[in-house]
């Protein structure tokens, strides 16, 4: 999938796409509180009201720069919470290079926040090591988010993804800690949307009167915007996750800017309306 903003052109590259099993994640979206949602279906639940979802990328190319938003959950991981995530073997790659965007041509590579499923393919495994997959680019990690899993870090799944996918990373050479309102280019600025984690940022996109916004984690699936409330079970702060969900999308709403979800499922993008209390997405 494609769109364009203004000067810029936004790829999305799949690595998994998976319908149900996310009552670990949203355990309050079940089929009695989604059914009055009717604007979910077909694209977003099934129809037994099972929630569509995706772990995908974008790629963010401006005039001046080739950039990858999030890089999934990468091959051959080990000791990842969810099992199945465990020495994955998928053609992420190959979707992306093949989608024009081969791994030497990103210059940039713009880390949302560090979790497990936005940080994976920072790093591939070559010759008994973990290198870079991106060899050529400059790697952007929020300076608090950095911090706070490298020294403060408390949750013992994460220790493996730090190893193995933040710190090789850095070790070479590649990372940039960056600020909660850093800017990269005339067109891409950081948009701070904490509560999902410690220093959680989006992007924003403008570009010739043209505006975008990719979510990030702030919200993991569109039923989030019915009900700002639903916090996710992997949130680091859920009171402050729903305040930021409703900050943001209070002043989305009405507005012509096109937000793209990590983890919506195709379409994947559209724009915010209010719905009475709540909000609904209109792709």
């Amino acid at each position: 999938m494609k769109w364009h903003i203004g000067d810029v052109t936004i790829s999305k590259i799949v690595e998994l796409e998976m319908t149900g099993g996310s009552r670990f994640l949203l355990p309050q979206a079940t089929r009695e509180t989604l059914d009055h949602m009717e604007w979910l279906q077909p694209h977003f639940v099934d129809e037994n009201w099972r929630l569509k979802m995706s772990i995908h990328a974008f790629v963010v190319e401006t005039p001046t720069h080739r950039i990858i938003v999030d890089t999934c959950l990468g091959n051959d991981k080990q000791n990842r919470r969810i099992p199945h995530w465990n020495n994955m073997q998928t053609a992420f790659l190959a979707g992306l290079a093949a989608a024009g965007y081969a791994r030497e041509t990103i210059d940039t590579v713009l880390c949302t926040h560090l979790h497990v499923d936005h940080v994976g393919w920072n790093t591939m495994w070559t010759d008994g090591k973990w290198v870079p997959t991106f060899p050529n680019a400059r790697y952007l990690m929020g300076r608090i988010e950095y911090e706070y899993w490298t020294e403060k870090n408390t949750r013992e799944d994460m220790l493996a993804v730090v190893d193995d996918s933040i710190r090789p990373v850095h070790d070479a050479g590649l990372v940039d800690l960056v600020e909660i309102d850093h800017r990269i280019g005339a067109e891409i600025s950081l948009v701070p949307s904490f509560g999902h984690s410690p220093g959680h940022v989006s992007v924003r996109i403008s570009s010739s009167g043209e505006e975008g916004l990719i979510t990030g984690d702030f919200a993991h699936h569109p039923c989030q915007f019915g009900h700002p409330e639903w916090c996710s079970t992997a949130d680091h702060d859920p009171a402050m996750a729903e305040a930021t969900r409703r900050d943001l999308l209070g002043r989305l709403a009405g507005t012509p800017t096109l937000v793209l979800g990590t983890h919506f499922a195709t379409p994947t993008a559209g724009k915010i309306e209010r719905d009475g209390d709540a909000f609904r997405l209109v792709t």
